[in-house]
């Protein structure tokens, strides 16, 4: 079983909502079970709380829950637990790279965008609505491609 780790700065934006897509991606594929998927931020700031509403807003009107998440802080421990450590922006890449004796695990989400504009997705919190649908749509794109190394690592299963 591959596992996922999406990150961002607080934890109530982009990773929850990269958490819930993908999983919903996941779900419509098939490979419900075969991956395992969390989400965490590099500050403290909103430990416990749930997702921002404007994303879990976002989020719902295109289908995808993000209700039964709550914001935790990135650990030494995820960097061992984790195949994937997925970032949002450089800023996250370099915490958390710092944080984990293994960086090549550590990865920008773009990067598995196949026609990214932009190395990362901008943080919407300061952005208004616009920003968290922009958020979403580079989120969608890069989870069609996470998947797809994913799928391009898995062993073949005999028939």
């Amino acid at each position: 079983m591959a596992s996922v780790l999406f990150v961002c700065t607080g934890n109530i934006c982009r990773s929850p909502m990269a958490q819930g897509v993908f999983e919903d991606l996941l779900r419509r594929e098939d490979f419900n079970g075969e991956v395992s998927v969390d989400s965490a931020g590099t500050t403290a700031y909103h430990i416990g709380e749930p997702p921002d509403p404007r994303a879990r807003r976002s989020a719902a009107e295109r289908g995808v829950s993000l209700d039964s998440q709550r914001a935790r802080r990135v650990t030494p421990e995820d960097c061992e637990r984790f195949d994937y450590i997925v970032v949002m922006d450089e800023d996250n890449y370099r915490l958390v790279s710092d944080l984990c004796q293994d960086p090549t695990k550590v990865r920008l989400f773009m990067d598995f965008a196949s026609e990214a504009s932009s190395s990362e997705i901008p943080d919407p919190y300061y952005a208004g609505e616009e920003g968290f649908e922009s958020a979403l749509d580079m989120i969608e794109a890069a989870s069609r491609g996470l998947l797809e190394d994913i799928r391009n690592r898995r062993p073949e299963s005999s028939a």
